[in-house]
Parts: structure tokens; C-alpha cells; sequence
């Protein structure tokens, strides 16, 4: 993509453009990464309830409640089910519903988010039918989806352009400690009963805790200033902003009251200007949404192939339930440290280059955790992949973020994430299948595949970020 391609998605506003544009050239101060780990703090409820969509089903089945064949829903296997039933939320969550953060805000539709999912995810935990537990899953998915593509455009907005990788590297360090704590208390209270109910319902009940960190999190996180000001809201935004600067000299070295009372229309012409989803169709943003579109469905089919079927497919390769459920929780320990690796170099290498780079690596590293091997060889195999993946993961969450406005920034990722979610609904029946057919190889054939697809669009077309991020 040419420069000055970037460089037309700049706010026409004189405030905007000045809040944007110190925003962007400034450094993280204290206050920033403070933001930063209170988002991925809610974000760590959401992390966690994906994460039971690959650690739940052998407790379930311990319970009768779910099947090892395919007596499940409609003729097919109860995991692929539930994790149909999951990503299916996700992509009404982040598709249809992922605009109300750039017309309600980003703080707002945050809160909103984690207390729609605590609530459905308590009416899981208490449910006694498959056709039930997979209804309230959907309903969790919707605002798991919700929240996540919340997140990505609320780090995006509170911290400059240059330290942006490291947030999010941060942010996925963070998040990612609940994946460890999700298949402990799984491989812990799965195969036993506490207090007369099933292990499985007191795994579930943990990710509605979430309402009470809402609560803390609400009082504590403000509002984006970029959001406000896009809407117009100057006197809030001073605000907002009057409070970053106490903190921090780096963020704002510009007020709003700066600039003259008539720059108020083209504040406003620029959020209307971003009113459906058929400007993602239209250039600037024509080749950007289509890349995305495609990194969004093959990435997805490789990250949580692995994520939500390890147990799974360790089980096809003769290990037990339990045996299987412990070396999921060790290669687990991972995700929260494997984003630390790539602090350093976050921010040197131009984006796109880490999506390529961590895409050739999970589609080698996956072939060879299909083949036979033993338990050593598995689990370092397991922890190599996951590496690769979490490298990907966080480069990938900043990449697209970083390809939009403020003004249609959240519609924009919501839209093309949800075609991670839709994909992942269609890929669950398809590894299940492959799984059936032609075993661990078959599925980590698909997986390499889908990500050489990454490698060749991110590399050949993917626009560059980095190099023009401080003209955001």
C-alpha cells in the first residue's frame, strides 16, 4: 500500500489531528501501562472462558452429559459442538455488535461486555443438557467477542504508535495467564465431584467472577480522549486528558480548547463520515479489509486448532484423559511468558514481517507435532508451537488495529476479526472430520496450509504500519 495511502485515514479536525499526532510520536509513561494491564486485567475472564472450549469436554463426558462419538447435536461430536456454539457468539459479538464501541464508547461497551458474560456463563454452569450448555455458550461467545475487539481498539487509543507492539505483546502476556489457570482447575476438579456438584460446573463458575473485576476496572479506566473527541464531547475529553497528563507529560501535549470553536463541525463530519460498514469497501481501506479479512480466517484455523483441540487430539495419539489433560496444563504455562520473548524486538521489525515470520513457524513446528513421538518430544513440540502462536497472536491483534482511524477503528476490526470466529465455527467440524479420518497429521495438514495462506497474503500485500505510525 503507498504512503499517502496511510496517510488520508488522518482526522480533517485540527484537534484531532493534534491529539492524534502527539498521541502517536510520544513515549508510554507509567500511566499507560497501568491502563494497559487493567484492560488485559478484564480481558483475562475472556481468555479464560475460551479456554474451556478445549478443557471442558472430558469433564463433560465424565458427566454423561457430552459424548465420545458422534451422538452430540445434530448427528455430530459434542465438542464440535460447543465449539461451534462458542465461535458462533464470538461472530455476533465482534461482527454485528463490535460498531457499538465507536458509537457508545470504548469504556462503556467494555463493562458491558464483561457483565454479559459473567451472567450467561453462570447460566451455563447450571445447566444439565448439552442442547442447553451449547445455547448459553453462544450467548457467553457473543460477549466474549464483544469485549476482545473492545480491547484491541482501547490499547491502540492509549498508548503512542512507537511502543504499540510492546503493549500489546504486554496486554497478551497478561491476558494469556489465564489459559494456565483454566486447564489447572480443569486437569484439578474435572475428574472429581466438590460439595455434590461436578468438577466441571465449578471450572465455569470461576469465569463469571469477572462482575466483580468490572466493577473495580469501571472505576479505575477512562474513557478514550480519542473517542471523545471524535464525538465531539471536548470539555469531557479535556477531562479525560487533564488526568493522563497529571500522570504523564507524553500523552497530551496539546488541549482542546487550543484549537478555535469552529473546528466543532469537522469533528463531527469525520465520525459521520464512518457510518456503515460499506466504507471498509471503499479506499482507503478497500485492500487493508481484504487482507484482513484473509489473515483473520486462516490465522484462526491454525491458532485455535491447536488451542481448542490439544486434548483432543493428544487423546487420538493414545494418551489418557488425565495424562492428556496434565500435558495440556504444562505446555499451558507458556502462553503468559511467551510474549515477553518478543518485547524487545515488538516494536523494531516492521508488523507484518512478525505475522509472516511466527506463521512459517506454527505451520513447520505443527507438522512435526502430528507425528508420532513421545511424551518429552510432544510437550516440547507443544510449547515451540505455542510460542509461535502467541508471537503471532499479539503481532496480529496491534497489526489491524493499527490499519484504521479512531473514528471507524472498532467497526473495522470488529468486522474483519469476526471472520476469525466464523472460521473457527466451519474449522471445528472440519479437524473434526480430518481427525476421524486421517488422524493428527490430517489436522496439522490443514493447519500448515491455512498458514502458509497467512505467510503469502500478509507478505505480498499486506500494507506496512510501522514506518507510518506516527502519521496516524
Amino acid at each position: 500500500m503507498k504512503q499517502n495511502e496511510l496517510q488520508s485515514t488522518r482526522q480533517t479536525s485540527p484537534r484531532a489531528v493534534s491529539t492524534t499526532e502527539v498521541a502517536s510520536a510520544g513515549t508510554a509513561t507509567p500511566y499507560a501501562w497501568k491502563l494497559v494491564a487493567l484492560l488485559s486485567l478484564g480481558g483475562c475472564f475472556e481468555i479464560y472462558n475460551l479456554a474451556l472450549t478445549a478443557t471442558l469436554s472430558p469433564g463433560l463426558i465424565r458427566s454423561g452429559i457430552f459424548h465420545e462419538d458422534s451422538r452430540g447435536v445434530w448427528g455430530l461430536t459434542d465438542q464440535a459442538s460447543f465449539a461451534a456454539a462458542t465461535f458462533a457468539g464470538l461472530f455476533v459479538g465482534s461482527a454485528m455488535l463490535g460498531a457499538f464501541a465507536d458509537r457508545f464508547g470504548r469504556r462503556t461497551i467494555f463493562i458491558f461486555s464483561m457483565l454479559w458474560y459473567s451472567v450467561t456463563t453462570l447460566g451455563m454452569a447450571l445447566q444439565r443438557s448439552a442442547v442447553g450448555i451449547d445455547a448459553w455458550r453462544f450467548f457467553t461467545g457473543i460477549g466474549l467477542g464483544l469485549e476482545l475487539v473492545t480491547i484491541d481498539t482501547y490499547i491502540a487509543e492509549l498508548v503512542p504508535a512507537s511502543v504499540r507492539g510492546r503493549a500489546f505483546a504486554i496486554n497478551q502476556c497478561i491476558q494469556l495467564v489465564a489459559i494456565p489457570v483454566a486447564t489447572f482447575l480443569s486437569w484439578l476438579l474435572l475428574p472429581r465431584d466438590l460439595l455434590g456438584s461436578a468438577g466441571w460446573r465449578w471450572v465455569v463458575l470461576v469465569g463469571a467472577i469477572g462482575a466483580l473485576v468490572a466493577y473495580y476496572i469501571r472505576r479505575q479506566v477512562p474513557e478514550s480522549p480519542h473517542w471523545l473527541l471524535q464525538r465531539g464531547r471536548f470539555e469531557e475529553a479535556q477531562a479525560v486528558l487533564s488526568k493522563i497528563e497529571a500522570h504523564s507529560d507524553g500523552l497530551l501535549a496539546h488541549r482542546p480548547q487550543d484549537a478555535g470553536p469552529q473546528d466543532t463541525g469537522s469533528a463531527g463530519q469525520e465520525v459521520s463520515a464512518y457510518t456503515s460498514f460499506s466504507s471498509l469497501f471503499r479506499n482507503p481501506y478497500l485492500r487493508r479489509t481484504l487482507v484482513l479479512i484473509v489473515l483473520n480466517i486462516f490465522q484462526a484455523s491454525g491458532f485455535y486448532g491447536l488451542v481448542n483441540w490439544l486434548p483432543t487430539l493428544l487423546i487420538s495419539q493414545g494418551f489418557t484423559i488425565l495424562r492428556s489433560l496434565r500435558y495440556t496444563f504444562i505446555i499451558s504455562i507458556v502462553y503468559p511468558l511467551s510474549p515477553l520473548l518478543f518485547v524487545p524486538i515488538a516494536d523494531k521489525i516492521e508488523r507484518k514481517w512478525h505475522i509472516v515470520l511466527a506463521a512459517s513457524f506454527a505451520a513447520v513446528l505443527g507438522l512435526l507435532f502430528s507425528r508420532p513421538a513421545g511424551s518429552p518430544m510432544l510437550v516440547t513440540l507443544g510449547i515451540l508451537l505455542t510460542i509461535s502462536n502467541n508471537w503471532l497472536s499479539f503481532a496480529y491483534h496491534a497489526y489491524q488495529a493499527e490499519l484504521y482511524p479512531t473514528s471507524v477503528r472498532a467497526r473495522g476490526v470488529g468486522f474483519v476479526y469476526s471472520f476469525s470466529r466464523l472460521a473457527t465455527v466451519v474449522s471445528s467440524f472440519l479437524i473434526a472430520f480430518l481427525l476421524r479420518q486421517f488422524g493428527p497429521f490430517g489436522v496439522f495438514g490443514f493447519i500448515a496450509c491455512s498458514m502458509a495462506i497467512v505467510v503469502v497474503t500478509v507478505g505480498l500485500f499486506g500494507p506496512r504500519t510501522r514506518t507510518t505510525a506516527t502519521q496516524e
